[in-house]
């Protein structure tokens, strides 16, 4: 059974799908892992980094997107299971277990969720809407996930930045999260505002998901002469003082132009170019990645939970 991964953050602009997409690239192509990266960003980076414009015009036209398989997972489609293989796009970029779910500039109809949970609590007679409203919070990623985690060694979840829908429920299926920043301000923000719902979010349903989702870690892209900036060294301090030593990655993303030329090709800058500074980078923080994942597994998660030894290179 794969672990998956949401990476998430309450604010935009931290690089979270450019460290998703080439991280998820390191751990097929280096470390031979089979990965699927699902894009629940209505934006599309996840996407459009991976594939053309043209590609994903044509499996749109195709309904091969996420849109369709939430679509069957909000009505409760019995073949959901049989649709999900159908819509993922196998060795993306050309390297071998690499997958992708490929996202939508619209992943759901609100009023046809209105309407659902509507008909659901007078089937059931329930009087208690939040009840049924957590039920579907809490299953609506993890029923399109679940016919397929067992041919995954790893499942990354690319959030839409905010806290959404789709972002809590994609968590609610998660085991771990990871959460891409920036070291400034606001982004210090956007992970506090986080942490604090994720909190909230494992309160409301502790009786169903006590233990997960938990922190992986906190990786940081950098920008400009960050090092230089008066922000830097309290945003730092202040994150030592709220998380462990453990939950920060050592390794940092440096300013580097050649990643975003990469994603103009619709390719990770791992692939498009791999001598570059953020490239070997991404590289690097792909193997630490898999060494927190080995630990907080260990510690976090139910022995019984998942194969540990699948992680080890």
């Amino acid at each position: 059974m794969a672990f998956i991964i949401a990476t998430a953050n309450m604010k935009g602009g931290v690089g979270k799908t450019t460290l998703t997409v080439n991280i998820a690239t390191c751990l097929a192509k280096n470390h031979g892992k089979k990965v699927l990266i699902v894009d629940l960003d209505t934006q599309i980076s996840a996407t459009l980094s991976l594939m053309t414009p043209a590609d994903f015009a044509k499996i749109r036209a195709d309904k091969r997107t996420l849109r369709h398989l939430i679509k069957r997972s909000i009505l409760s489609d019995k073949q959901l299971a049989t649709t999900v293989p159908e819509a993922i796009r196998s060795y993306v970029c050309n390297v071998k277990g690499l997958d992708l779910l490929p996202g939508d500039i619209d992943l759901y109809d609100e009023f046809m969720v209105s309407e659902m949970l509507h008909q659901t609590a007078t089937r059931q007679g329930q009087t208690n809407f939040e009840q049924v409203w957590n039920n579907f919070e809490k299953t609506l990623i993890q029923s399109i996930l679940q016919p397929i985690r067992k041919d995954y060694d790893l499942i990354i979840l690319d959030c839409a930045p905010g806290y959404n829908l789709i972002t809590r429920s994609a968590l609610l299926a998660s085991d771990f999260y990871l959460i891409p920043a920036k070291p400034e301000p606001l982004s210090l923000i956007g992970i506090q505002l986080l942490e604090r719902r994720i909190a909230k979010l494992k309160e409301t349903h502790k009786a169903d998901t006590p233990i997960s989702p938990n922190l992986l870690g906190i990786a940081f892209s950098l920008s400009g002469n960050v090092f230089s900036s008066r922000y830097y060294g309290q945003v730092m301090r202040r994150l030592n003082e709220d998380f462990s030593e453990a939950k920060l990655f050592k390794t940092r993303i440096p300013p580097d132009v050649n990643v975003s030329k990469a994603v103009d090709t619709f390719t990770p800058v791992v692939l498009a170019n791999p001598g570059t500074a953020g490239a070997k980078a991404f590289a690097t923080m792909a193997q630490e990645f898999l060494q927190k994942l080995s630990t907080a597994a260990k510690v976090d998660q139910p022995p019984s939970k998942f194969a540990l030894s699948s992680l080890d290179d």
